[in-house]
């Protein structure tokens, strides 16, 4: 009873004190920094391998990005929840930022890959562990407009990041990317320090760190990644090092299972999969994550190579989602303060199906304002989606749980975007060899249509491709309603503030 009772009271402490404008301050600045910097790269491609050389491998400045965030954040959850969120955002942060100045200085394009992956180890501490402080400083009745605000920086700075990196790399040097994150970066960290105050640990809680667990996830979230971020662009699927890291990857994930059962402490502890609302909001921010490519990865292609935008109007075609998504998310709380999370995720979930549905009925080659509104939809309906589930989730569990949980959540659906991109990436090249008689690849194809060298067979061909890809993502859609309607329990056990 003892023990039991210091938990109950250590979940229900107040998480921080402090200036909350100060630290809100700082959480937004370190989210504008991860998402920025998941995008700035992109456009300076061309100024950095004309300066490093390396293009054989520069797909690994986002892959080995990617990697670094999506497997550390179950690791930096379960550390949050056991030294508290200040040390980890702190240690993140510098971590993110010493990645930062080593990319701006590195040497060859070796070095670069290796830098942005220690960008990423501190990247993953800054997503996971802002959400999770967004949960700790405002009570459920106001969640909404923390997350409301941040999911308006993600966006601004998703949007912003393509542009931003190729003015830099344009007007100035490819290394301010890395080096503007420095003083933006030192500005959050400062307010994190000076303002954030979180209550003492009661001297009964003795913490111990799962380093055994931690390896393990690193190394099987690795392997795994890695077969699917390489599969089918390195080497074929069913080439030898493709069938080797998927056979290790698989090894690695009976090494997890064995020594988180019986770690005293485990990164991932088997709650976060035993507790209904938990799985099944797991595997609908997966299946999230999984539709997300569709329009992201694809969309843009579709724009230029269909409709014959320039790439700047494909950009916007493709941004207009962002715009909706905030205020939808923002506006959810009135609709699940009267239907409950559940039912309101299922409304977006469900509308999105029907959107993602729509697409391959577009005409061909149709007007760039069809796709628009349809993202203008699409966006407003995730965000009925999303962020109803996040808020949901967090306010099941206490301050001890809520770094796990939340990190459990993004894990889910970075994976989900990972698998996403492999499996659309194949659907996409199977149709456009089969159009074209084994012709090439969506990026082959491309590239000649880029050169005016492609005919009119082969731009439908590609609309082909990109309807595909969006019926799939209509499939994901609908596994995820699927998900809330027979997982999920109709009303969240939420515990009180």
């Amino acid at each position: 009873m003892g023990s039991t009772g210091s938990a109950a009271r250590e979940a229900a402490r107040p998480a921080t004190t402090g200036r909350r404008g100060a630290v809100v301050a700082a959480l937004m600045l370190s989210m504008a920094l991860a998402a920025l910097d998941a995008t700035i790269v992109s456009t300076a491609v061309p100024q950095i391998v004309g300066d490093l050389g390396g293009f054989s491998v520069f797909s690994w400045l986002f892959s080995g990005y990617l990697l670094a965030v999506t497997v550390t954040l179950p690791v930096y959850g379960k550390l949050s929840d056991t030294f508290g969120r200040k040390p980890v955002l702190i240690a993140g942060s510098v971590v993110f930022l010493l990645g930062s100045l080593l990319c701006a200085v590195a040497w060859n394009m070796g070095a670069l890959i290796a830098f942005r992956i220690v960008q990423g180890l501190g990247g993953g501490a800054l997503q996971g562990t802002v959400q999770t402080l967004a949960a700790d400083l405002y009570p459920l009745k106001d969640r909404p407009k923390i997350q409301s605000k941040l999911s308006t920086v993600w966006a601004v700075s998703a949007v912003a990041g393509p542009g931003l990196g190729g003015v830099l790399a344009a007007y100035g040097d490819w290394r301010w990317i890395f080096l503007i994150n420095l003083p933006i970066g030192a500005v959050a960290l400062w307010l994190i320090v000076r303002h954030l105050h979180e209550p003492e640990r009661e001297a009964t809680v003795h913490a111990r760190v799962d380093s055994a667990g931690a390896l393990a996830v690193f190394a099987c979230g690795g392997v795994l990644l890695t077969a699917l971020v390489q599969g089918g662009v390195a080497w074929p699927w069913l080439s030898a090092p493709s069938l080797a890291l998927f056979g290790a990857g698989l090894a690695l994930v009976a090494v997890v299972v064995l020594v988180e059962r019986r770690a005293a402490e485990p990164i991932i502890p088997g709650w976060v999969w035993r507790r209904r609302t938990i799985a099944a909001v797991n595997l609908a921010l997966g299946a999230l994550g999984l539709l997300m490519v569709a329009p992201s990865v694809f969309l843009p292609t579709y724009a230029q190579s269909v409709l014959g935008l320039a790439p700047v109007a494909a950009g916007f075609v493709l941004s207009v989602w962002t715009l909706s998504w905030p205020v939808s998310a923002a506006l959810s709380q009135h609709v699940y303060r009267r239907i409950g999370f559940r039912n309101t995720a299922m409304l977006g979930i469900g509308t999105a199906a029907l959107i993602l549905f729509a697409f391959p009925f577009l005409p061909y080659p149709g007007q760039a304002w069809q796709p628009t509104l349809l993202m203008l939809l699409l966006g407003a309906a995730l965000g009925l989606f999303q962020l109803p589930l996040i808020v949901g989730v967090q306010s099941t569990v206490g301050w001890a749980e809520r770094g796990t949980t939340t990190a459990s959540v993004l894990f889910c659906r970075q994976t989900g975007q990972t698998i996403g991109a492999a499996v659309f990436g194949a659907v996409a090249n199977g149709v456009l060899a089969a159009r074209l008689g084994g012709a090439g690849d969506l990026d082959s194809v491309t590239r000649a249509l880029d050169s005016g060298t492609a005919p009119e067979a082969t731009r439908r061909a590609i609309a082909d491709a990109v309807h595909a890809v969006y019926l799939g993502a209509a499939g994901a859609a609908a596994l995820a309603f699927l998900v809330l309607l027979f997982l999920t329990p109709r009303k969240f056990p939420v515990l009180k503030d």
